[in-house]
């Protein structure tokens, strides 16, 4: 497990330097901001609550959160993301704790309420951190806000042959510095995650109750309105969070 961490360490460590050129991952889009921010005050409990973001990256979960009331936890794996987010902090002059460490093994607590997003498929113990999260967060809530990433097929091919030459006509740059490395996604269960089942599935497992799921149509539609239109709707997945009860 220590080998795995510290190579998913060390391609998101360099990503860092990248990762915010993506309107979507700096939450720099005052629409698309506007719609997470309401997702949060949705699913998370009324503030000021203790409230750990895991995978908190470069801090845009992290940064509305704390904007909305909460006294947040911001955990990721990569130091390189987490100074990025400590200075974005700074800036909005938001108090937010950090602590580098993999998601498997989160601070003490208690939290009352667990957040991620866009981060389990990157754990190589989904299940473990799952629980992990439910032993800091005892009476807490749990929000998974994911999509239906991936697909296949030759509709999917050409769909994302499209969405490459719309980036090269627009100058758009690449989200990512590099793929991600393939002998990292062969050790990561949820990796090819297209479907909420497998992650509901393992929420259960976890001892998380209550679970249910609800699509995140405004994100979606604030997502279609970065950027030129074409290239929105072609990029546009189905977002849903997936919320739960210890």
């Amino acid at each position: 497990m220590a080998e795995v961490h510290d190579r998913i360490r060390e391609w998101w460590d360099r990503d860092a330097r990248t990762y915010d050129r993506s309107a979507s991952h700096a939450m720099t889009d005052p629409v698309e901001a506007s719609a997470w921010r309401a997702a949060l005050e949705r699913f998370l409990p009324t503030p000021p609550s203790r409230v750990l973001d895991v995978g908190a990256g470069t801090g845009a979960m992290s940064l509305l959160a704390a904007e909305l009331g909460h006294r947040v936890t911001s955990l990721d794996l990569s130091s390189g993301m987490l100074e990025r987010a400590k200075a974005k902090a700074g800036e909005h002059g938001l108090e937010i704790e950090f602590v580098v460490g993999p998601a498997e093994e989160p601070p003490p607590g208690p939290f009352d309420a667990v957040i991620e997003r866009h981060m389990i498929w990157t754990s190589p113990d989904p299940l473990g951190a799952l629980r992990a999260w439910r032993e800091v967060a005892p009476q807490g809530r749990l929000a998974l806000f994911e999509g239906k990433w991936g697909g296949s097929g030759p509709g999917q091919r050409v769909r994302d042959a499209a969405v490459e030459v719309l980036r090269r006509i627009h100058r758009i740059p690449p989200e990512h510095h590099a793929p991600y490395d393939p002998r990292i996604l062969a050790q990561l269960p949820l990796a090819r995650l297209t479907l909420p089942q497998p992650l509901i599935d393992a929420v259960r497992e976890a001892g998380w109750r209550a679970v249910r799921l609800s699509r995140l149509r405004d994100v979606e539609w604030a997502r279609r309105t970065v950027g030129p239109p074409l290239l929105g709707w072609l990029e546009s997945v189905p977002r849903y969070t997936i919320v739960a009860d210890a």
